[in-house]
């Protein structure tokens, strides 16, 4: 019963977004009652978070939440030990973020204290810059090394981007951002990203900006201190090589593995190993996924198909050609 499943996004309106969830993605922001969103930030793809669950789209499971889909199938839809791992929780969420404007500088929190302060998984994360505009910027880690009293006097000064470690962004750029790395997404990016399911965010800064109403966002700055890892990497950036028609590891974590696949020829992926779901995120081109049970989905730039465990194989066929993120949980 269990197919390659897609699901409808669920379309984020934030202070910092723009159109390129619309313009270059081809998604249509929803209609409400006051007309359409004013913007889209993000678009959540597959989630297992509360409140924001994703709906299946097609097939014999349409309508269907991925909550309930994960609890009729367990270790059928996410792998043996992947189930026995997070029960019923889904473990990763895959969204499309577009920065219309600089977000907020920002932290998560890792599992540990998550977990104490709101009963949650920690964040770790990834990104995928899909598209840049000239110049584009964004922030991971810091340009030095900063003690914590360092930073808890530059975040009073309202120093703090002096201390960050920022870098132009290209299309094709992994991040690799473990919980506990300050970081913000600049202005003129679209990216994919792929996380751990969880929405605890710190803010430690956001530019002094504020909403139609006058009024500044909330500040985490003091549960961000113990958040906070202090080390400094000379190095931010995910380097992998660039490669046609092989597959190539971007990022291998405690969470979640990604592979980049670049092709322009049909490729047979057998996860029979992998005793996992597998999410493939299509960031450019197109193809179609066929499984050996004649079952046959269409993705496109910004769309995404939830592999279950019990899917050992999949071809994958590019309309001329397609980049695509690969991830499971190891």
């Amino acid at each position: 019963m269990l197919y390659p499943l897609t699901f409808t996004p669920l379309f984020k309106d934030k202070i910092w977004g723009g159109h390129k969830i619309k313009s270059i993605l081809g998604k249509d922001f929803p209609i409400g009652p006051d007309g359409p969103l004013p913007n889209c930030g993000e678009t959540w793809e597959i989630s297992g978070v509360p409140g924001n669950i994703s709906v299946v789209k097609e097939g014999a499971l349409v309508g269907e939440s991925l909550q309930a889909v994960l609890e009729k199938f367990g270790p059928e839809l996410v792998g043996k030990h992947v189930y026995e791992r997070y029960g019923n929780e889904f473990p990763l969420l895959v969204k499309f973020i577009d920065a219309n404007d600089d977000l907020s500088i920002q932290v998560h929190p890792n599992d540990e204290l998550a977990r104490q302060r709101h009963n949650s998984f920690g964040k770790t994360e990834m990104w995928y810059i899909m598209q840049a505009d000239p110049g584009a910027k964004l922030n991971s880690g810091f340009n030095r090394e900063v003690t914590k009293e360092e930073y808890v006097k530059a975040v009073a000064d309202n120093t703090i981007t002096d201390i960050l470690n920022i870098e132009e962004a290209q299309p094709g750029d992994v991040f690799f951002l473990p919980a506990g790395r300050v970081h913000y997404i600049g202005k003129g990016l679209l990216l994919a990203e792929i996380q751990q399911t969880s929405d605890v965010t710190y803010r430690i800064y956001d530019f002094d900006r504020k909403d139609d109403k006058g009024n500044t966002r909330e500040l985490h700055t003091e549960l961000a201190v113990d958040a906070i890892d202090y080390t400094y990497h000379a190095d931010y950036k995910t380097h992998y090589e660039k490669k046609v028609n092989e597959g190539v590891n971007a990022v291998t974590s405690d969470y979640f593995v990604t592979n980049v696949l670049r092709f322009d020829e049909e490729v047979l992926h057998d996860y029979t190993h992998l005793d996992s779901f597998v999410i493939l995120v299509c960031v450019e081109g197109s193809l179609t996924i066929q499984t050996t049970g004649g079952y046959s989905a269409a993705l496109k730039m910004g769309e995404c198909a939830l592999i279950p465990a019990s899917v050992t194989s999949v071809t994958l066929v590019p309309n001329g050609s397609m980049t695509v993120l690969e991830s499971y949980v190891p």
